[in-house]
């Protein structure tokens, strides 16, 4: 059997990938001896993300889950990153050398509700890649609330939300991508009234509707904990993805779960404020603790047919 069998036989594993709204924008292609990982256009944010940023993130944790995947196989692969377009999985002399193992793509967690309090030990911070900056969440949480006005307050943002909201088990989607009233902690109550808010847009968004989803979210920051910021070049944002996926799994070595909060970054306004608050090109921004509830994972996409 090829490697590129061995590893599409793996594809579930390393369809756990994140991605902005649960997205899963790749593409895979399974050649003869190579993987051609692509973007698929109809699953891009282009009004959330209008540089292409998270999508470039999103691929490159993909090739990062991919190579940690097929390492733990005993596979020999590597990365080929030369086309802008697009990312090959090619043999390699070696297997790709990693700390890591299908265990902790495995175990990697998002949660998005209430954290215990207590800053990120030493230790941990230490052990992070360079180009990460410690935030004491205290530090953001007025800059949260102004983004997350932002976002339900600019029309194509929150319709992009609302299109990758998974509010209702009895919703196709349900069970394939986007976010879940589960995996965002949402009571039943509340999934209504945010999916009946966002699909009453704009009359809703008249009535106050960004101010009041914004004030649902005012406590998320206002704990003693943690926020780390990836820092680093937009010209290389795919490997700054490979970087974030690292740094994600050895979070959850220790542990911990991550939350993305991409409207600090999508926010013009406090995208700026961030940027002089940790003096460097911030790419990433995520809250880092032991979530008081287990959170429910996301959903994946089925992988191809073999």
């Amino acid at each position: 059997m090829s490697w590129v069998s061995v590893l599409r036989e793996r594809e579930s594993l390393f369809r756990r990938a994140p991605s902005a709204h649960n997205t899963q924008p790749w593409t895979i292609d399974y050649r003869a001896d190579e993987i051609v990982i692509g973007a698929d256009p109809a699953r891009s944010l282009p009004d959330s993300d209008p540089t292409g940023r998270d999508l470039a993130l999103g691929l490159g944790a993909f090739t990062e889950t991919c190579l940690i995947v097929a390492a733990d196989a005993g596979l020999s692969v590597g990365c080929d990153l030369s086309d802008p377009r697009r990312i090959r999985l090619v043999p390699a002399a070696r297997p790709y050398e990693t700390i890591f193992h299908r265990a902790d793509v495995d175990a990697r967690r998002v949660a998005r509700g209430s954290y215990e309090e207590g800053l990120l030990d030493l230790v941990i911070l230490a052990a992070l890649e360079p180009g990460i900056t410690h935030v004491r969440s205290r530090a953001l949480a007025g800059d949260l609330a102004v983004a997350d006005r932002w976002m339900f307050g600019t029309p194509p943002v929150a319709r992009e939300l609302r299109d990758w909201l998974r509010l209702d088990p009895r919703d196709p989607r349900y069970h394939r991508d986007g976010l879940t009233d589960r995996a965002l902690g949402l009571g039943r109550t509340e999934a209504r009234v945010l999916s009946g808010a966002l699909h009453a847009y704009p009359l809703t968004r008249r009535l106050g509707l960004p101010h009041l989803l914004a004030a649902s979210g005012r406590n998320l920051l206002r704990y003693d904990g943690s926020v780390l910021v990836l820092t680093g070049s937009e010209r290389d944002l795919r490997q700054s993805g490979r970087r974030l996926l690292r740094t994600w799994l050895l979070l959850g070595r220790f542990g911990l779960a991550v939350h993305p909060l991409s409207q600090l970054l999508d926010c013009p306004a406090t995208a700026a404020r961030l940027a002089d608050r940790v003096g460097a090109t911030p790419l990433a921004v995520f809250r880092v603790g032991h979530p008081v509830h287990e959170p429910d994972r996301s959903a994946r996409l089925p992988a191809s047919a073999t």
